[in-house]
Parts: C-alpha cells; sequence; structure tokens
C-alpha cells in the first residue's frame, strides 16, 4: 500500500503537486530498501507545513499552507538538489512490482523433492515390465470363453494334419483334448464298464464328448443305451452331404435296428473294406493262380497257408459270398441254396484251410511268411502291406463287407455327477463342428495319399477327384500291387459291397447253430483261437 504524512496545506496557487520543498533537505539517514521500512526518521527533518504523501503510483506533495508566503520550488530543481531521494523512490517502486508478482506466481517445488531423469526412466522401465508381465499371464489365462472338446479316438484312425487344421480353424476358443485306445474294442469295453457300474471316471471314453466305434458296434451300443442319439443331425451340414446309402445305415430305433422314422446315432468320419493280401513271391515260386475271389481260399493248395481275423460275421460271412449269398443273410435255410447244411459243410472246409483265427497275430504271420495268404480289414492289411515289397492286396471281386469307423455320443447325461470333465452340461457345442469338418472333401487327401487307410465318407456313391489329379499325386512314388484306386474298390465291385446290418433274431439262431456243430480242427499249438472261441463272441456280441 502508501505511506502517507499528513503536514499542513501547501499554497492553493501551486499547481503542480511536489515531492518535497526544497527547503527541507533529506537527512543525511539512510533512505529505506524496502518499502514496508518506516519512513519515520525522515519526519522530522520537513516542516508541518507542508504534507507529503507516498502511493503505490506517484508520491505527491500537497499544497502548503495558505498563510506560508515561502514560494515553492519546481519540481526539476527538487530533483536536482536531493538525488537521493528520487533513487528511493524508484527502488521502492522496484520492490512493490516484485512483490506483486511473487503474490500472483504459483508455488515452487522444492528442487530437493524432484526425482533426476535417471530416476524416472528406471520407474518407467520397471513399470513397463510389470505391464508386459501382468498380459502375458492374461493371455495364458484359460477363460470361460473358451470351449473344451474331448475326443477318444482309435489310435491312427485320423490323420494327424486333422488335428493341426481344426485347431486353426476354431482358433483360441477351442480346447482340444484327445485320447487314444489301441483298438475298438478298448472303447466298447470302457463305455459298457461305466454303464455296468453307474458311474464315470474323468479318464473314462464315457466322459468323453464323442468317441470312435466301429460300425458293427452300433446296434449294440443304441440297444444298451452306451450312446445318446445326435441332436439336431438332419439340420447339420455333415448329415446333408451324406449319400442316401449313408443315412439309411446310421437311422436307427431304440434297439439298434435300421428305422427310417428312427433317430441319427452317429457320424461316419472313414470307411474301408475286407481285403484279401497273398504273397507274390511264394505265389510264383510254387506257380500258384493269383487270388482274384473268395471262392480262391477254398483251393486245396492254399490248405493251411491262410490267416484271418476272428469275427464270427466275416468268417461265416465269407462262407455265404462262396455259396453266392450276401453277408446281411436273415434266414439261412431259405435263402441260400442247400440251407444250413451247405453253408456247414463250406465252413467245415474253410476253417480246414486257415491255419490262425486272430486279430493281433494273423499280420505277424504273414509277413513272417508261417502264412501266405491274410484275410483282414483294409486299415490293417495296407499298412502293413505297404511294409512288404512282395505284396498284392486285392478286393473280392464278387463283393466284400464294408466297415466304418465314426462318432458317437456317450450316453453321459443321465449320470448325476460334476466329475466327468467337459460334460458337466451335456455334450461340447463343437461336436458338430468336429463331424462337419471329419466329412469335407478337403479331409480326403490323407486317404488317396494313403497316410491312413481308408476314404472318405462322401467317396461311398460318388468321386470327388479326378483320375488325372490321381495319376499326378502317384508320379514318381513306389505304387501298392492292388486293385483299389485311391483306397477303394473299383465302382463295380463296390456296387456290390454291403455294410454288416444287425442281425435278426433268426440269424443269430442260425450263427449259433453253425458255430455249435462245425467240427472243431487241431492246427497244434500255432492254432490260438478255435471256433468255441468264436461262438462265444457271438453270445456275447449279440445277445441283448
Amino acid at each position: 500500500m502508501g505511506l502517507l504524512l499528513l503536514q499542513p496545506p501547501l499554497s492553493p496557487h501551486l499547481r503542480h503537486p511536489l515531492l518535497f520543498s526544497p527547503s527541507y533537505p533529506i537527512p543525511n539517514s539512510s533512505i529505506p530498501t524496502s518499502p514496508t521500512l518506516s519512513l519515520k526518521p525522515f519526519l522530522p527533518s520537513f516542516s508541518q507545513s507542508h504534507l507529503l504523501i507516498f502511493s503505490h503510483t506517484t508520491p505527491r506533495a500537497v499544497h502548503p499552507r495558505s498563510d506560508d508566503s515561502t514560494p515553492s520550488p519546481s519540481i526539476f530543481d527538487s530533483i536536482k538538489r536531493h538525488p537521493l531521494f528520487l533513487l528511493h523512490c524508484a527502488t521502492y517502486a522496484f520492490f512493490l512490482a516484485a512483490s506483486r508478482a511473487c503474490a500472483c506466481a504459483p508455488p515452487r517445488i522444492p528442487t530437493a523433492l524432484l526425482p533426476s531423469i535417471s530416476e524416472a526412466v528406471a520407474t518407467e522401465e520397471i513399470e513397463d515390465e510389470e505391464l508386459k508381465t501382468a498380459f502375458e499371464k492374461w493371455k495364458s489365462k484359460s477363460y470361460a470363453l473358451t470351449v473344451p472338446l474331448t475326443i477318444v479316438a482309435l489310435q491312427g484312425s485320423i490323420p494327424p494334419a486333422w488335428i493341426k487344421e481344426f485347431i486353426q480353424v476354431q482358433g483360441k476358443r477351442l480346447k482340444l483334448n484327445i485320447g487314444y485306445r489301441a483298438n475298438l474294442d478298448s472303447i466298447f469295453s470302457e463305455l459298457t464298464s461305466a454303464s455296468d457300474k453307474g458311474r464315470v471316471q474323468p479318464k473314462s471314453a464315457m466322459a468323453a464328448d464323442i468317441v470312435s466305434i466301429g460300425d458293427s458296434w452300433l446296434s449294440h451300443a443304441v440297444a444298451k443305451g452306451l450312446i445318446e442319439p445326435i441332436k439336431n443331425a438332419q439340420d447339420q451340414d455333415w448329415f446333408r452331404n451324406l449319400s442316401q446309402k449313408w443315412k439309411v445305415y446310421l437311422c436307427r430305433n431304440s434297439k439298434g435296428e435300421l428305422d427310417p422314422n428312427g433317430e441319427i446315432y452317429a457320424a461316419p468320419y472313414r470307411w474301408g473294406t475286407m481285403v484279401i493280401a497273398y504273397k507274390k513271391s511264394k505265389f510264383k515260386k510254387h506257380n500258384l493262380k493269383p487270388i482274384e475271389d473268395w471262392n480262391d481260399l477254398w483251393r486245396p493248395d492254399l490248405c493251411g497257408k491262410i490267416a484271418m481275423v476272428d469275427s464270427p460275421r466275416e468268417i461265416i460271412g465269407a462262407t455265404l459270398k462262396y455259396l453266392g449269398g450276401s453277408y446281411n443273410t436273415t434266414d439261412i435255410q431259405s435263402q441260400v441254396a442247400g440251407g444250413r447244411e451247405a453253408v456247414l459243410k463250406s465252413l467245415t472246409l474253410f476253417q480246414r484251410q486257415v491255419r490262425l483265427f486272430d486279430n493281433v497275430h494273423y499280420l505277424k504271420s504273414f509277413a513272417t511268411g508261417d502264412v501266405w495268404v491274410a484275410v483282414g480289414w483294409s486299415g490293417d492289411v495296407i499298412p502293413a502291406a505297404k511294409r512288404m515289397s512282395d505284396v498284392t492286396v486285392i478286393v473280392p471281386k464278387s463283393g466284400t463287407s464294408l466297415w466304418a469307423d465314426i462318432w458317437a455320443i456317450p450316453y453321459t447325461t443321465k449320470y448325476t455327477t460334476d466329475k466327468i470333465g467337459g460334460r458337466v452340461r451335456g455334450p461340447s457345442p463343437l461336436i458338430h463342428q468336429w463331424m462337419d469338418f471329419c466329412v469335407q472333401a478337403a479331409r480326403d487327401i490323407p486317404f488317396r495319399e494313403l497316410v491312413v487307410p481308408g476314404s472318405s465318407p462322401l467317396c461311398l456313391e460318388q468321386s470327388i477327384h479326378t483320375e488325372a489329379a490321381h495319376n499326378e499325386k502317384d508320379r514318381g512314388k513306389p505304387k501298392l500291387d492292388t486293385n483299389l484306386v485311391d483306397g477303394m474298390p473299383p465302382r463295380e465291385i463296390l456296387e456290390r459291397c454291403e455294410f454288416l446290418e444287425p442281425l435278426s433274431d433268426k440269424a443269430m439262431e442260425d450263427y449259433r447253430w453253425l458255430l455249435s456243430n462245425v467240427q472243431k480242427p487241431h492246427f497244434g499249438s500255432f492254432r490260438t483261437t478255435t471256433f468255441d472261441h468264436l461262438l462265444n463272441k457271438v453270445k456275447a456280441n449279440f445277445s441283448s
């Protein structure tokens, strides 16, 4: 603010304000250096007849009183006489301006409290590293948006490329778990065991979303309640793309019987045939004719030189084909020439021809040369034949049986438990995506290249590739001596092939009669399976 010094008024004739009168010299005392310091030391030197006012703007002198006759000096003379007072005024104005500036400026942060540049950079790097670690941890977590799909499959039945391609298609939302079993019997046994015990183990096949089963087991699995219908199957692309032959074969009633009004219980992903393989070197050495059809297996020169799978349906089915009948004969007595007795006679002759009935060791005996002919499923025979250099594989020209590996959904929803893997709320929603993926045309490539034996379900009644593509694929590669084309029988033979349909009550009665009355062969210790064993399998597999 300002400092006000009151003195008697100056003369009214003065029109210009004066800082002070020249008759009052400034004392020799020190001039204050701050506008806040008192100016009392200066007051005694000034006359009482003057009023001296200091303000924040301009110091001014008030006119002297009217009774003062002494003339006042001009302002310029006052400045010349008292230069120190002018310096005091200038100093006062400077400090006043500085105090206003400091009052308006923001408060300063002490330098000691501010971090250095290096400390700031280090702190930023630590924060970035912590953020990166947290982000990586977040990416590694599996949240509820991931969809699990658990599959139990027959070992060697899925091309390895399928798994990689399906994961790429589904992306990170998929949580795929695949378990393999050595054979279809193991999968079926796990399903049966869980059903009999009434409880499900998390790693059991019954706890999976999808399992592989053989088509010959389908009717039994449905009748025993081991698998459940595939909901909305008719509306799915994979089902619509199948041929009518597949649609009829997959439609079953609750007893597992073929029924056009039934439900869909399975989806195929590969199929094949029964084939006959023989050693070319042995046939050439002994001057034997090549095998072309089933009747060649009854030739005397092949007695004891044959190994075959121990499936009752295949053994009796081959006998029926030899007699001109069908695998799916429902009444042997009326549908086959000579009836039961004719079939029994031919079956007895055939079991003398075969040295070994076995599902595991028959190909080992063939590889070592103990037998010269092997009769089995193409899925087993073709990989073994590819490892040998002198083997021919043929599909009998009168037709043969067809087999299929199919996907089915275990009937787990009937169990009240929360310890069944991903099946707590039912099958995975990715089931249809997996089934559709398996029957796409592109999935046939591994089959055509014989990476995995079999054929795509789409190829059963139609061709999805050209002969030119087939020739280009096989160029420069060793070929298997076979009448199979891209793993399939020629069309004229395929038309005479048939899937194994469920046996009727009358047909099962015929099978039991045949196996009970056939003569028991004696081939020494090398024979590991007898017809008693086959009879037991018929009773176990086809009894409800």
